[in-house]
């Protein structure tokens, strides 16, 4: 019997799912367009439930349109725009607000702030990115401090973090698995190059407490399985990669 691989590109603009066989050969591929918000200048966000719904429709159009069964999709890979921001309620699943995209400027004057205390270099020395508004890191301090209620949630365990990657997985097995992957996590600006790890000190600096961050595993780890009320079976997922053609600060 034959065996597929499912692979999910969650990109800044679409949702894409092709299905590969044993040799590598796309046998049916999907995508849908995702709708970009623009509150104000410099700020750019989506939707986390259009992005949930793309994802899902693509992967249903390739095993549709492929005729394959359903149980010979051995595993689920997922590549992702980098440091776009989720924080979403543990309990209920619920975003607490639009996910603030790679490109969005809006932290601009926490990094500043940052920049006036002296704390550029040690940022780039821990992490070897730039202070920029471009990583997640001030993306999530801004999250806690202005959406209301959302930084005492998070000291208290109630909020959770994630690039795209993370939701996406965690959506997949049902909050089962809160995880993340190094190339994804790289990207944060709170994980330490050299030790490959998260930084406390980071965390004091940005002032986001660990208790929202996922688990950071190989990019080829077992990341969960995929609830099968979702595909109407288990699939392992076994790879996550951050991929973001487009970046270039910090790069």
């Amino acid at each position: 019997m034959k065996k597929f691989v499912l692979a999910i590109d969650q990109g800044t603009t679409s949702s894409r799912a092709i299905l590969f066989d044993e040799k590598l050969t796309i046998v049916a591929e999907a995508q849908q367009e995702i709708e970009q918000i623009f509150p104000r200048p410099g700020w750019v966000e989506h939707d986390p439930e259009d992005i949930w719904s793309s994802v899902i429709n693509v992967c249903k159009k390739v095993i549709l349109a492929s005729g394959v069964n359903a149980n010979t999709i051995v595993s689920v890979g997922i590549t992702n725009q980098r440091e776009t921001t989720i924080v979403w309620d543990k309990n209920t699943g619920k975003p607490i607000y639009n996910a603030i995209v790679w490109q969005d400027r809006r932290t601009e004057g926490i990094c500043k702030n940052l920049r006036a205390h002296n704390l550029q270099d040690e940022i780039i020395e821990r992490t070897g990115l730039l202070l920029d508004p471009y990583f997640s890191g001030t993306k999530i301090a801004w999250l806690l401090d202005n959406v209301e209620g959302a930084r005492d949630k998070a000291e208290n365990g109630s909020l959770l973090f994630g690039t795209i990657d993370t939701f996406l997985v965690w959506r997949l097995t049902k909050g089962k698995s809160h995880v993340t992957d190094a190339t994804n996590a790289s990207r944060t600006m709170l994980y330490n190059l050299e030790l490959g790890e998260w930084d406390d000190t980071l965390f004091k600096i940005l002032g986001v407490p660990l208790c929202v961050m996922p688990r950071i595993m190989d990019s080829a780890s077992d990341f969960g399985i995929v609830d099968p009320s979702i595909f109407g079976l288990k699939i392992p997922i076994r790879g996550l990669v951050g991929d973001q053609q487009a970046a270039l600060i910090g790069q």
